[in-house]
């Protein structure tokens, strides 16, 4: 086999890849920092001479001008897993909807509903054995690039080689598009005050030898941060983040004790900076794998003493979580919050915990003032989300402390509750709690 004829067989232009797309074509997008913005920044191009093509996408990183533009409305949808700020932005122009999902079924339910006729991603360039790896993200990427018609990739030396289920053989692929340009990065939040003390609180929670799993923001970050204290923590996580390499650089990461993949970080995607970028790359100790096995409750139950770590919108008296929208307004999305949540807990020595500020600022609607409101509440915001529901709720941390819902009757929960709550709102919280009757 020629490796270097097959691939220099398979390069196309943008030019070409936009002629592919048809009327009533369904695309899909690979996720995050490994979508393919030469194409995804074209694709409006093909509004004037195609009507009802539906992309499927995950958290982009970019303003497209195919969903951001109204006058791509009535010719190209946006269907997405998870909203990024820029969806938020363009929901308003009735082009774009969420899927709701659980990320580890999310490629599985979509092919059930529809197979895509292009995937489009990216990749790194192609190694002496014809081998190119998708890079930051095989979530959902590999089941659709081998359900689709038409397989896209560009192939950019800036994006990192990773190994797992990224690697795949260049015969595999129908196209490529070869591109240079820097890959999107995250700016690192740095932790505020409230930050630290909803950290210091979770990392009481950690024992060494741990297998953790975090997010991206200012408490994941200040979770990081505090963590760099423990010892042979392990990585079993949805997203690999900067936190994690930093932990891995001081010392606390060395996944020695972990029972599934020892040795092993693991992940589902990956996002961040540079340095995290220059980290995965090559880095065999680094696996990326399909978002359906990582995320999958019964195998992340498998891990030693595994501890989910999460965010919420707010939390009600009886422990339902609104971790995606702010009543019926999609904000982000499900993602593997439950999954993660619910696999911790299958783990005998697991804990799952999420955590939130005791409250917020938002617009009164009727003065135009901020005021402060509490993120504990008696009701979750009319038309609000369940990310999380009741049953499958561990530890909720706020900066005000620790509250354990595992196994507690409601009376108990509200006591908990009101207990790490903001001491402004105890007793209005007390009062409706009483008229609602929640004992």
């Amino acid at each position: 086999m020629d490796i270097q004829k097959l691939y220099n067989e398979r390069i196309i232009s943008v030019d070409k890849a936009l002629s592919f797309i048809k009327s009533d074509d369904e695309i899909v997008s690979a996720l995050g920092a490994a979508e393919p913005r030469g194409i995804v920044s074209r694709i409006h191009e093909v509004g004037d001479r195609v009507k009802n093509v539906t992309v499927v996408t995950c958290l982009p990183m970019g303003g497209y001008e195919y969903f951001q533009n109204p006058k791509y409305k009535d010719r190209i949808q946006m269907e997405g897993w998870f909203y990024s700020p820029e969806i938020r932005k363009a929901h308003k122009n009735r082009n774009v909807s969420f899927i709701p999902n659980h990320l580890h079924l999310a490629a599985e339910r979509r092919l059930d509903y529809k197979r895509p006729n292009i995937f489009i991603g990216t990749a790194s360039p192609m190694d002496k054995h014809g081998y190119i790896s998708l890079s930051l993200s095989a979530t959902y990427e590999r089941e659709m690039l081998e359900h689709a018609e038409i397989t896209i990739l560009e192939v950019n030396p800036n994006m990192p080689r990773t190994f797992g289920d990224t690697v795949i053989h260049i015969s595999e692929i129908d196209y490529l598009i070869e591109q240079d340009y820097e890959l999107p990065e995250l700016p690192i939040t740095q932790p505020s005050e409230k930050d630290q003390l909803i950290g210091k609180h979770i990392v009481d929670l950690v024992e060494d030898g741990s297998t953790i799993q975090l997010g991206i923001g200012g408490i994941p970050n200040a979770v990081a941060s505090e963590l760099k204290t423990k010892k042979n923590l392990g990585i079993h996580t949805e997203m690999f983040t900067d936190g994690m390499v930093e932990l891995f650089k001081s010392g606390a990461i060395t996944n020695n004790e972990k029972t599934l993949m020892p040795g092993k970080m693991v992940a589902t995607f990956a996002l961040g900076s540079k340095v995290l970028y220059d980290f995965i790359d090559d880095n065999p100790a680094v696996q990326i794998l399909r978002g359906r096995w990582v995320n999958d409750p019964n195998v992340i139950g498998k891990n030693h003493k595994m501890v989910s770590i999460n965010t919420t919108i707010e939390i009600d008296l009886t422990g339902q979580c609104a971790s995606e929208s702010i009543g019926h307004r999609q904000f982000s999305g499900t993602g593997g919050q439950a999954d993660t949540a619910i696999g911790a807990q299958i783990c005998k020595e697991g804990k799952s915990i999420i955590a939130l500020y005791s409250t917020t600022k938002v617009k009164d609607p009727e003065t135009g003032e901020r005021k402060t409101i509490s993120k504990i509440v008696p009701n979750l915001t009319v038309g609000a989300a369940v990310t999380l529901s009741r049953n499958d709720v561990d530890y909720v941390v706020t900066e005000y402390g620790v509250a354990s819902l595992r196994g507690t009757p409601l009376k108990e929960r509200v006591k908990r509750l009101i207990g790490i709550a903001h001491p402004d709102f105890k007793e209005d919280l007390k009062a409706s709690a009483k008229e609602l009757m929640i004992w």
